[in-house]
């Protein structure tokens, strides 16, 4: 039986016979055709382990573009007998929110569910999303939600916790082929590519399945003969822009990756990282400023220098420019990563400011303190100070923290680089330290 309440045909959508892109042409008709995704899909996945006991939930498709998060979810409403209706967070709003939520339980009525497929679900403000909670809890809808995006950050906790979040990877290269394949297959031809060319397409996609069967019919709607090899392929085709949002998780996860490569002393791995960010439009000041950071919390006082380096290229940068400084900021990629690395100070400083809200009200010793009135001196402000430069060694070893205090360590410098140094100056403070109590 019909459903009354699902969609009604667009009257201007083509005729069966009228022109279908590729990728609609050989989209999967079941699950099992879906190329990747094994780790959710598999047997042993969580997807398929719920569809084989029959208990299929609300999910958070997570991933990035082009890996088959809208087919995945139109799928699962075939498995599960389900209506499927689609949305965009993008251009719906609540009143279109009401009358799916209204359509859905009148399907309900009729003994049959809804899987509401939302696609950038993350674009919907915390209000909307809301929305959205009683019908999940009272089984009107199974929510499938699409996001490019990281789900602890940009979708409630509520909505979180009544829907299991499916982690779907970029396609590699191996699956691309199969895609590749299957294309082929349905064009009933090969592609007039060499091997190497071949491999060049299938990278030019950078794992997005629906950009390499854009690819595809691209390259198979020209009129060549022969083969095509790299040079040719790179002429007539312009590589896909890598995928990289500056506000949005692309971004943490390559100044991440690159932070610990630095933190790693790992040069090659560092410059990569800072190209890949460079190739996505990256503002090299954001980059200049974080390896200010990188020379501060994880090279410290083991190579003092490291600051003044990173200083010194942001200088450069901010003097001469693209492309010439960013030359100057891949260089100090490099310094700072075979710098010696030491976050003593760091550790230190964090210890301080501990220490400094558990005892924030200890007045300092009264023989530190200055006496600039006779009332001040009255109260022993100053008495029993030694004057460091007339002690011995012109180290006096009194004690600088409040009396109450016991004397904590918070500078533990390590062995390496600059550091080395200034250990020994630590051990031999505190020893004198310890003879000047004695």
């Amino acid at each position: 039986m019909a459903d009354l309440f699902d969609t009604p045909p667009d009257p201007n959508a083509p005729a069966p016979e009228a022109p279908r892109p590729l990728a609609d042409r050989i989209r999967p008709k079941t699950l099992g055709e879906v190329i990747g995704q094994e780790q959710v899909l598999g047997p042993d996945g969580p997807l398929g382990a719920m569809l084989a006991a029959g208990s299929l939930g609300s999910l958070i498709l997570w991933g990035p573009p082009g890996v088959g998060k809208t087919t995945i979810a139109r799928l699962l409403a075939d498995a599960s007998d389900r209506a499927f209706v689609q949305i965009s967070a993008i251009f719906t709003g609540v009143p279109e929110l009401r009358k799916v939520f209204e359509a859905a339980k009148l399907r309900r009525g009729q003994g049959r569910g809804t899987l509401l497929f939302v696609d950038e679900i993350h674009r919907f403000n915390k209000a909307q999303q809301d929305s959205f909670l009683p019908h999940m809890e009272d089984g009107t809808i199974m929510l499938v939600g699409a996001t490019t995006e990281n789900p602890s950050f940009e979708l409630n906790a509520a909505v979180l916790s009544r829907a299991q979040v499916m982690v779907l990877e970029r396609l590699d290269l191996a699956d691309l082929e199969r895609l590749a394949q299957r294309a082929e297959k349905a064009l009933d031809r090969p592609l007039p590519l060499s091997g190497k060319a071949r491999e060049a397409l299938l990278e030019m996609a950078d794992g997005d399945g629906r950009a390499l069967l854009n690819l595809i019919e691209q390259v198979a709607a020209w009129k060549v003969t022969g083969t095509l090899d790299t040079d040719a392929l790179s002429t007539r085709l312009m590589r896909r822009a890598a995928k990289y949002d500056k506000s949005g998780d692309e971004h943490y996860n390559l100044i991440s990756a690159l932070h610990k490569s630095v933190r790693g002393s790992d040069p090659d791995a560092a410059l990569y990282w800072f190209a890949r960010m460079l190739e996505g439009g990256e503002d090299p000041r954001y980059l200049a400023r974080r390896f200010v950071r990188m020379a501060v919390e994880d090279i410290g006082l083991a190579d003092p220098q490291a600051q003044t380096h990173a200083l010194h290229a942001w200088e450069i940068y901010e003097r001469i420019g693209s492309p010439e400084g960013e030359l100057a900021l891949a260089q100090t990629v490099i310094y700072l990563a075979l710098a010696p690395k030491s976050n003593a100070g760091y550790v230190a400083y964090k210890g301080a400011r501990a220490q400094a809200q558990k005892t924030g009200s200890e007045p300092p010793p009264k023989h530190i303190l200055n006496a600039p009135t006779k009332l001040m001196s009255e109260q022993g402000y100053g008495a029993g100070y030694a004057y460091d430069h007339d002690a011995e060694d012109g180290f006096s070893g009194q004690n600088y923290f409040p009396d109450t205090m016991k004397r904590p360590v918070l500078y533990q410098p390590v062995e390496r680089g600059f550091e080395r140094e200034l250990k020994k100056r630590v051990d031999w403070f505190a020893k004198l330290r310890e003879q000047r109590k004695s």
